[in-house]
């Protein structure tokens, strides 16, 4: 388990390169500040939870100025039955982060969003957060 979020933090901060040349805000990627979050969905909920960030989630996150880097589906384990939606965003520093974050947070269209998507029940039963800076030996990590 532990071995799976290095791997998963170091990936973060390969892609640390290609955050800081494309995104919202304007990202050095000497200063930048990224996030690891992880997502574990309530049971049944994993689909639902990957749609409503495939269809509204990440352009809620562009709008409110943060970059999305990356974004993954954990391999179902037999802890993890359904796996963990696993993503990095990035932020020019951690007071932009947290500006961004209250502004999306009180958003009218992402309080429509969560209404929506969680009429039969929450979607996520627990949040992990991890806060990052690139390793300055970190390469960057091109586009798909």
């Amino acid at each position: 388990m532990a071995m799976r979020l290095g791997m998963i933090v170091a990936t973060g901060l390969m892609m640390a390169g290609t955050a800081a040349q494309a995104g919202p805000a304007a990202l050095d990627a000497k200063t930048a500040v990224y996030e690891l979050r992880t997502y574990y969905p309530a049971p049944g909920k994993a689909a639902a939870l990957n749609a409503r960030f495939r269809e509204h989630t990440t352009a809620l996150f562009a709008k409110h100025g943060m970059t999305n880097v990356a974004y993954w589906n954990e391999i179902a384990t037999e802890a993890a039955p359904e796996g963990r939606l696993i993503y990095v965003l990035a932020y020019p520093s951690r007071a932009a982060r947290d500006a961004d974050w209250a502004a999306f947070g009180t958003d009218p269209e992402w309080r429509k969003v969560v209404a929506t998507s969680e009429a039969a029940g929450k979607l996520v039963t627990r949040v992990d957060s991890v806060f990052m800076n690139a390793a300055d030996y970190s390469p960057p990590i091109l586009p798909r």
